[in-house]
């Protein structure tokens, strides 16, 4: 096992094209860190330059107490899990995951050792003499894991190893790569687009864009507190809702959200003190689905920190009904995850807003519902910042 450090790492093209800028990650020794973020993001290329496989244009990187610039793929005592599987079609199971100890040319009975090992921990053992054709996805994606893990290796990358598996399967997939992973205790970078799988397996998340760091911290304090609206919108399903608002000091503290007003709570307020000095102006605000709730079925007589908007699609999930709404107020012109800079996620008569709620919900599609927001988890970002950054201090 081994920390590995990404100091100030840089991959430019002959093209000029810049795919990953002074990336600088510290991965401990046994963790499972998740690179996660859209297509073209950077994420694969930064693992592939932690393998070897793509040529570091600047920076540093260290694999234990070495710096593995320069050093050849194979001597870097890493094991990579493609997303392909790239498994040998005219081998069995058994010389698969014992192929790359065959080529060190390890002993045959401490091959047969590691591979008897590493195929039941995999529950792999009735299936070692059947080729790749005859496995199902899943089989071949533990059989892939079974090649990595017979080498011992200090680190394990894989890169999107899931993509091709069924939605059900990708379930119970992340649910075993990650017991896998704690009782290996082998430090682990994994790619993915899936926040979902993000957030369930990793035990720190790094959230690219443009090849560029968003930030990085564990799942909860990514989803509850985002440094910026691209992590904000990246992370979270539904995303969250996103509304220009002006920061009203002259009585009770409030944002003006079109022609609603919401409570700037003393918590509120405490986390971000800047806010006390920005009276009069533009704040992006920022509200999760589960932070609504239909007026109608809560104790609400004086009406305070409510909206209105109009049901434009009620989905039933039975557990909960998620209803989109245009909700008349300015859309902010700024990117996120979904949009570039000066485009707008709005519907055709305002805003467009997804609230999670109560499955007793009786609102309906074309009707103007009315919505209580919890004020206490407002979300507030500062729209002249390039990045759309939070508001904190």
């Amino acid at each position: 096992m081994a920390e590995v450090i990404l100091d100030k790492l840089n991959k430019q093209y002959p093209n000029g094209f810049h795919a990953v800028h002074d990336l600088d990650l510290q991965i401990h020794d046994g963790e499972f860190l998740v690179l996660v973020g859209p297509s073209g993001c950077g994420k694969s290329t930064a693992l592939r330059m932690v393998a070897g496989l793509e040529d570091i244009t600047s920076g540093t990187l260290t694999i234990g107490e070495r710096v593995v610039n320069g050093v050849h793929p194979k001597d870097r005592d890493i094991a990579f899990v493609f997303q392909n599987y790239a498994l040998y079609p005219h081998m069995t199971v058994r010389q698969n995951i014992g192929f790359a100890l065959k080529l060190r040319k390890t002993p045959s009975a401490e091959v047969d050792e590691r591979v008897a090992e590493a195929a039941e921990l995999l529950e792999l053992t009735e299936l070692l003499d059947r080729k790749p054709g005859q496995l199902s996805g899943g089989q071949r994606q533990r059989v892939a894991m079974g090649r990595a893990i017979v080498r011992r290796p200090q680190v394990f990358l894989m890169d999107e190893p899931l993509s091709n598996l069924d939605a059900k399967l990708r379930v119970q997939m992340r649910a075993e790569i990650s017991r896998l992973q704690h009782d290996l205790g082998v430090t682990t970078v994994y790619v993915t687009h899936d926040q979902i799988e993000a957030m369930t397996m990793g035990h720190r998340v790094a959230v690219l864009d443009d090849g560029y760091l968003m930030q990085v911290d564990t799942p909860q304090n990514l989803y509850d507190h985002p440094d910026n609206l691209f992590v904000a919108t990246f992370i979270g399903s539904p995303q969250m809702n996103l509304v220009l608002g002006t920061i009203d000091l002259s009585g009770s503290p409030q944002v003006v959200l079109g022609r609603h007003r919401l409570d700037l709570p003393p918590s509120l307020l405490e986390a971000r003190p800047r806010v006390r000095e920005m009276d009069g102006a533009e704040v992006v605000v920022g509200i999760r689905p589960e932070s609504f709730g239909d007026a109608a079925l809560v104790d609400d007589p004086g009406g305070a920190n409510t909206i209105e908007a109009t049901i434009e699609l009620r989905e039933g999930l039975g557990s909960e009904v998620v209803a989109h709404a245009a909700f008349d107020a300015p859309a902010p012109r700024v990117r996120t995850a979904q949009a570039e800079p000066g485009t707008t996620l709005s519907s055709a008569s305002g805003v467009a807003i997804v609230a999670r709620l109560d499955p007793r919900t009786e609102v309906e599609v074309d009707k103007v519902a009315r919505f209580v927001v919890d004020v206490e988890k407002l979300h507030l970002f500062d729209p002249a910042t390039p990045t759309g950054e939070a508001i904190r201090g």
